[in-house]
């Protein structure tokens, strides 16, 4: 099939183009199409049934979503102004277009931007609608489009190749392909050079011997393969989200780049309960969608029995300094966010309070607010300190909360409402929480902090006597809950 006279015209217009690869020099790298490639292309007896291109990066540059001025300006943008393709991109399109070595390859795109309508409209632009027998445009799970792939095209897995510049972790791309057994080529920079395809190529007729699932080509030309899920290694993650209505999680677990993984209520022992923040340990299986999913849950359990009974297990959440002293020793009585942490939990839930290592950056003006209460500098400053031997990175207190409600900005500019959070109005979070009581701990625990409402593991002899009370915990109208106790950590 040749190449039309306006795509051989966009062509020729972008000799002028340089790739500014992060890894790579910034000088122009157009390849001509040697006269060897031919003779090199065709020594490859193996080639892959469909050949499957991202957008973003990829094929052309920059990504669709940093353009924000035309997106703001509701403008479409135009091909070789606003988004030029790779010249090797071209380059590969031309050669693959007129090589009868692919006359039986499919070709498709597949791209998770949500910016749909400019993806399609730049096909049009670029000409390349013709040449592709499949698109998959939409955001979401990249194994979605391989999935929806396979089935239209009839072609499995393993005798596809798919180009790609993101490879793993909360964005990445190569890895889960991978693991449906696509032969993966990550690309960095895009296909800025020819060596990128011919390497893939040639990688491919090495793999297809074969077909080992997890396989990468990387952006070196080196080739890694991971080793195969084993349904029997056990992860420990925590429960980072819940939606009870539909019955399904996510466990947070391994490293930073690690995505968060799905569960379904099915999947958790018969007649546990859950929270966020429990930890669990599981197994990952892959569903028929071609998802990771966690498999064969079980509660995470610390000692045997005799241990268990001096140990309880309680929510806790983190707050930085000064303000997690200021709740500590009973002058912040409400505790403002604008997400919706404490929403899940009904008043009279306690909870650990634990420290952060940092020191929140209000530019001191909580001391304005609490002067504004007639309190003196030596009364702010034992507010705002922690007993002796307590300190970031511990639990050192337990807090009993209230019920939680919206407000406006007008509620939390009031006077006493600035006092009871310690915060200007316009710097308090829109959701209020009450704080009922609080106490210090008999002896500060430490803990590393996880974000939101998290579980930990507690000596029962650490709480202050009356706290693990059953019978006061459902008493609302207890004098401990009526009359406030101030802890000061210091005397002034």
């Amino acid at each position: 099939m040749l190449r039309s006279l306006a795509f051989l015209s966009t062509l020729l217009g972008t000799v002028a183009f340089c790739n500014l690869g992060r890894q790579h020099s910034s000088v122009c790298r157009i390849s001509p199409v040697l006269s060897s490639s031919s003779s090199t292309t065709t020594s490859l007896n193996s080639v892959p049934s469909l050949i499957v291109f991202d957008l973003d990066n990829t094929l052309w540059t920059p990504e669709l979503y940093q353009l924000r001025k035309l997106a703001r300006n509701n403008q479409y943008p135009v091909a070789n102004q606003d988004v030029k393709l790779f010249p090797a991109a071209r380059e590969m399109i031309m050669k693959m277009k007129q090589d009868d070595m692919f006359a039986n390859t499919k070709f498709a795109v597949a791209s998770r931007t949500k910016s749909v309508d400019w993806a399609h409209d730049l096909l049009n632009q670029f000409e390349l609608r013709e040449w592709l027998d499949f698109i998959e445009i939409f955001p979401g799970d990249k194994k979605e489009h391989f999935n929806n792939l396979k089935r239209n095209s009839g072609i499995s897995f393993d005798q596809m190749l798919f180009f790609d510049d993101a490879r793993d972790g909360k964005y990445g791309n190569c890895e889960p392909v991978s693991s449906l057994g696509v032969l993966s080529v990550h690309c960095p920079n895009g296909i800025y050079e020819q060596q990128i395809w011919m390497n893939a190529l040639a990688k491919y007729k090495d793999w297809s011997v074969q077909k080992a699932p997890g396989t990468i080509v990387e952006w070196d030309g080196s080739v890694t393969t991971k080793k195969p899920l084993d349904p029997n290694e056990r992860f420990k993650g925590n429960v980072k989200y819940l939606n009870r209505e539909k019955r399904f999680g996510f466990i947070q677990y391994g490293g930073r780049g690690t995505r968060d993984m799905f569960f379904h209520f099915n999947e958790l022992p018969y007649g546990d309960s859950i929270d966020e923040g429990d930890e669990l340990t599981f197994t990952v299986t892959t569903s028929r969608n071609g998802k990771d999913a966690a498999s064969n849950i079980e509660m995470v359990t610390q000692g045997g029995a005799n241990e268990s009974d001096d140990l309880v297990s309680m929510h806790a959440f983190s707050m930085n300094l000064p303000f997690a002293a200021l709740l500590s020793n009973g002058y912040k009585t409400l505790e403002t966010r604008n997400g919706t942490m404490f929403t899940p939990y009904p008043s009279g839930t306690k909870m650990l309070l634990h420290v952060g290592q940092r020191i929140y950056p209000d530019g001191d003006r909580h001391i304005d607010v609490m002067r504004s209460g007639g309190l003196g500098d030596n009364e702010i400053k034992a507010l705002k300190s922690l007993p002796s031997g307590f300190g970031k990175g511990q639990c050192v207190a337990i807090v009993e909360i209230g019920r939680t409600f919206e407000t406006t900005l007008e509620q939390r500019s009031e006077a006493d409402f600035q006092r009871s959070v310690a915060a200007f109005g316009a710097d308090a979070g829109m959701r209020a929480t009450e704080i009922r009581r609080v106490e210090y701990l008999k002896k500060p625990l430490k803990v590393s902090a996880r974000g939101g409402v998290f579980k930990v593991k507690i000596e029962k002899n650490l709480i202050p006597d009356g706290w693990l009370d059953d019978e006061d915990s459902n008493n609302s109208d207890s004098s401990d809950k009526k009359t406030r106790k101030v802890y000061y950590s210091a005397t002034f």
